[in-house]
């Protein structure tokens, strides 16, 4: 007998059509599949390849709709949701997986969010109820490479799979790198999942890359900028102050003088982080 199972990427043969559905076979067991999975013309006889799941009461569907991440196979998964038992994501498929709680961060405010991306496989339970499974650090030293010398003070895409009091762990979303940045090197902690933006601050003789995720010397901003951004991200982005505030309401808002004010408002905008209009300051 060919055992099939929850998780499988098989060819079955089309045994029959019942109804608003097709019956399919590898000879011993029979599978449902909805007709409206199949867009081609198909006929009894017909062999189709088909990812295999169980629905709530345990039996084998069949759907048309291949994941993109197998048991053994790692990707990312987008985060579709969160709950209390964990993080719901899209594998590709019409089956929705969850991550598990336990497998996530201790801290609930670094979990993964909607449209956040986790790096993991695919798992069945005795059931045969899938979820995802996080990739160990054992797994992503196997599959990412060693960095070139030439990758030093360049920026890079990444997300973190791994998070620790020291520090996180990341990947390079577009580069097949592994990153460390070092919590001293970050204003805070980043979600699990995250896209952020990585400046590579060392090459190891190993390949591996320190990263940091603060911004080059040249880049940041004064005391008083970041007071001021700070502030507009505390009220929704927008503010009634600009460079034609009066010298009163903006020493009675933020402390400065106008002429500081206009200063930090100058240097929010070369580094294009705000717009002014019609007498207000919004965030880009």
């Amino acid at each position: 007998m060919n055992e099939l199972r929850s998780g499988q990427v098989v060819e079955l043969t089309i045994l029959e059509q019942q109804s608003s559905r097709y019956m399919l076979t590898n000879g011993d067991i029979e599978i449902p599949l909805n007709m409206s999975e199949v867009v081609e013309s198909v006929a009894i006889g017909d062999r189709l390849t088909v990812f295999l799941y169980a629905d709530r009461r345990g039996e084998l569907q069949a759907t048309t709709a291949l994941p993109t991440i197998l048991e053994g196979q790692y990707n990312w998964a987008r985060v579709l949701k969160v709950t209390r038992e964990g993080a719901v994501v899209d594998i590709g498929t019409s089956r929705e997986v969850v991550v598990k709680a336990e497998d996530l961060p201790a801290l609930q405010e670094l979990w993964p969010q909607p449209g956040d991306h986790l790096f993991m496989t695919l798992r069945t339970d005795r059931n045969g109820d899938l979820f995802g499974r996080l990739a160990t650090e054992e797994k992503v030293n196997e599959l990412y490479e060693g960095a070139l010398d030439d990758m030093y003070n360049k920026n890079i895409l990444a997300r973190p799979y791994r998070l620790l009091p020291v520090g996180s762990f990341l990947i390079g979303v577009d580069t097949p790198y592994r990153i460390f940045v070092h919590e001293s090197e970050m204003k805070a902690e980043p979600r699990l999942g995250q896209d952020v933006e990585v400046r590579i601050i060392d090459v190891k003789d190993d390949g591996s890359l320190n990263g940091s995720m603060l911004p080059r010397k040249h880049e940041r901003l004064g005391d008083d900028a970041e007071k001021i951004y700070a502030y507009l991200e505390s009220v929704g982005g927008k503010m009634p102050f600009s460079d034609k505030s009066t010298p009163e309401e903006i020493q009675e808002m933020f402390e400065m003088s106008k002429g500081a004010f206009k200063r930090a408002l100058g240097s929010l905008m070369k580094a294009r982080k705000i717009k002014q209009q019609d007498g207000w300051t919004e965030l880009v």
